[in-house]
């Protein structure tokens, strides 16, 4: 799978920045098709961060979304403001 389709853009939402401060964890907005293990490679392979878990929620709007939890060394907070979501 393509990284750049696999991946369409992080959540930035109230709860998804809380979420940065907390638990070390960034929600993206992802291809409906996409599995687990290709959020992980493609997020790992984007951003160079070591990923610890990803959950995903299919949405009663349509979209997928990846709730992806970095490790310890690599904080979210930074990976966030990367983004440009802080």
């Amino acid at each position: 799978m393509i990284l750049m389709s696999t991946i369409k853009y992080p959540l930035a939402t109230e709860k998804g920045i809380r979420a940065v401060e907390s638990e070390n964890t960034i929600a993206f907005v992802v291809e409906k098709t996409a599995t687990k293990s290709d959020i992980k490679a493609a997020i790992e392979k984007l951003l160079g961060a070591k990923v610890v878990s990803v959950n995903t929620h299919n949405g009663p709007d349509g979209e997928k979304r990846a709730y992806v939890r970095f490790s310890n060394a690599t904080p979210a907070i930074d990976i966030a403001t990367k983004l440009g979501m802080m």
